[in-house]
């Protein structure tokens, strides 16, 4: 642990720029581009990360595009630093900071990651497991976190439970198969059928090509269904659960599915969410925590070779509207990194 006064450790504020990824208004991967801002100064509970890579999540092109519009009324004035999964050194700490020291390895959460230093606070990180590559490490948060929380929260799998992964081929749909798997779960997974050895691959014990099949209407029902991909509404859900089963809805998709999600439907998600209590069937949506308990519970599944983070495609930051694009297109295995 580094200690108050460690040399080093406390350096003066600079004003030395950096290379960033940036945007000042909203639109498609065009609007992003390279540019240098200043390198920011850690508070006193802030640690300064040099970074090494990042992953992009679908939050980043919703609020460079702004949309669905709630996004953009949330987001409010457009412009920013796309990127909020991080791994990397750490370059400085702040005053109170007591976890880590420069030259530590670490991973976590750090809004305007796609730069070459970002700061955030030291509970938003911990330290990289060594199996791991700095593009594994950075793979792991908001769609580890994701994929835990549904499962082990939300959903409370229980060993021999069955177990369907809508969307497991992408970023949260590779965590939840694997960490499904090791949380004792009969797991099955779909995808598209170029996928299909590729989940098996993760531990799923059964997979479906959604191309050739539709789980909601087959006779296989499930305790648990954890919705990554959007595209099931709320009464199909249920008739593929088992009389006490439970649909936990991570993801409220893209915007762009073939199947349209009528509003009402995801109102109804809403409301069955805050009775969930008072039914038999359980259909939730939630929103993912950044946990820095979470991310050591992971590390952990990590280092003991149960779950392994998947990394489809990488790109050096100045093709980082590139990697947005290509995460826009939705036919991404695991998770797309940046790499600095």
């Amino acid at each position: 642990m580094a200690q108050p006064g460690t040399a080093g450790a406390r350096m003066r504020a600079t004003s030395m720029p950096m290379k960033a990824i940036a945007y000042t208004e909203h639109g498609p991967p065009d609007v992003l581009a390279l540019t240098d801002v200043p390198i920011p100064v850690p508070k006193d509970n802030q640690v300064l990360i040099r970074v090494r890579a990042l992953a992009l999540n679908p939050l980043d092109w919703h609020l460079m595009r702004g949309e669905p519009a709630f996004i953009k009324m949330m987001a409010g004035k457009a412009g920013g630093i796309p990127g909020v999964d991080v791994a990397g050194v750490v370059e400085r700490v702040g005053a109170r900071v007591t976890q880590f020291r420069p030259g530590d390895e670490v991973f976590g959460s750090a809004w305007r990651a796609c730069a070459e230093y970002v700061c955030t606070a030291e509970n938003k990180l911990v330290p990289k497991p060594a199996r791991l590559t700095y593009e594994q490490a950075a793979a792991i948060p908001v769609a580890g976190c994701t994929a835990l929380q549904a499962l082990r929260d939300r959903g409370r799998l229980q060993p021999g439970q069955s177990i369907l992964i809508n969307g497991a081929a992408g970023g949260v749909g590779t965590f939840a198969v694997q960490i499904a798997r090791a949380l004792g779960g009969e797991v099955t997974g779909t995808c598209s059928s170029r996928n299909l050895e590729f989940v098996r691959s993760l531990g799923a014990h059964h997979v479906i090509d959604y191309t050739q099949n539709d789980f909601a209407t087959m006779e296989q029902k499930y305790d648990l269904i954890v919705q990554v991909a959007g595209n099931r509404t709320s009464t199909e859900l249920r008739r593929a659960l088992t009389p006490r089963g439970t649909a936990v809805e991570v993801g409220g998709g893209t915007g762009r599915e073939e199947v349209d999600i009528p509003i009402s439907d995801i109102l109804e998600s809403v409301a069955r969410t805050m009775f969930a209590r008072f039914q038999r069937q359980k259909v939730l949506l939630m929103m993912a925590k950044s946990r820095n308990s979470d991310l050591r519970f992971l590390a952990d599944l990590i280092e003991s070779g149960k779950v392994t983070p998947v990394v489809d495609r990488t790109y050096p930051l100045a093709e980082a509207a590139d990697a947005i694009r290509y995460l826009e297109a939705g036919h991404a295995r695991g998770k797309v990194i940046v790499t600095i």
